[in-house]
């Protein structure tokens, strides 16, 4: 696992975004943000998943956060643009965003790849991607030392037998962060990307149906570097593609 020592409240009055965090890593991202003292918007398609890791969050009286329901797969550029004038009137900052949510679509020979299954994994995973980094960039630049993170994977950077549209999404995601690093190498924004690897998750069991998820790394056991990009800590790295195990 990635070696962090993670201090309590280091991310204290920090408001960060989570994609996908009705489930998964990105449930879990936002429970430990908000545990050591972020303010977390939490952005999903499933209004039910959201009000689910709401209601923990403020059980364990943890920062109230906020719910933003959006479905990826349907939203335009000006959805996201109207979302990040919400966000800035209400809480006047962003510091952090954690792009997360992402869909598998099928595991398939490339020759069959389903043209319609290509497209929703794309906009989902890199579109959507994409059209939220363009509209969150001004507001994290606005804040000294904001930190955005792409997630990646293991088929990222290197291609694999029958993970065709996944896999090709993921390139796009590491390319995506690469150039913003890039370009705002100058600046106090620091864009990098994580690759979680092998972890117990829904999306990892549609993949593995037959793999004994006790076996994997659950999503807290992952949680140091994701912990590390958000804190003050990783000022300074910058266009980076770091594993989490």
């Amino acid at each position: 696992m990635f070696e962090y020592n993670i201090t309590p409240k280091c991310l204290a009055n920090k408001v960060i975004l989570i994609t996908g965090a009705g489930d998964g890593i990105g449930k879990q991202a936002a429970l430990t943000y908000a545990s050591l003292g972020a303010n977390v918007i939490l952005l999903g398609k499933t209004v039910s998943k959201l009000e689910a890791v709401y209601d923990e969050i403020i059980t364990q009286g943890y920062v109230e956060p906020a719910i933003v329901p959006l479905d990826m797969k349907g939203a335009k550029k000006q959805h996201y643009i109207e979302m990040v004038s919400t966000i800035m009137s209400q809480f006047g900052q962003l510091d952090g965003v954690l792009l997360n949510a992402s869909v598998l679509g099928e595991l398939t020979p490339f020759a069959q790849i389903d043209e319609q299954m290509w497209h929703d994994v794309m906009q989902v995973n890199s579109t959507a991607q994409f059209l939220l980094a363009q509209a969150l960039l001004p507001a994290l630049e606005m804040n000294n030392g904001g930190s955005l993170i792409f997630t990646s994977s293991g088929v990222g950077n290197k291609g694999r037998a029958f993970w065709g549209a996944y896999s090709v999404s993921k390139f796009t995601n590491e390319s995506m962060m690469q150039i913003i690093a890039d370009e705002y190498e100058n600046t106090d924004l620091r864009t990098n990307a994580i690759n979680p690897g092998a972890t117990a998750t829904n999306m990892r069991q549609s993949a593995y149906p037959s793999e004994d998820q006790k076996t994997l790394a659950t999503p807290e056991e992952i949680m140091p570097l994701y912990v590390y990009l958000m804190s003050e800590d990783s000022n300074g790295i910058n266009g980076q593609r770091l594993n989490a195990q």
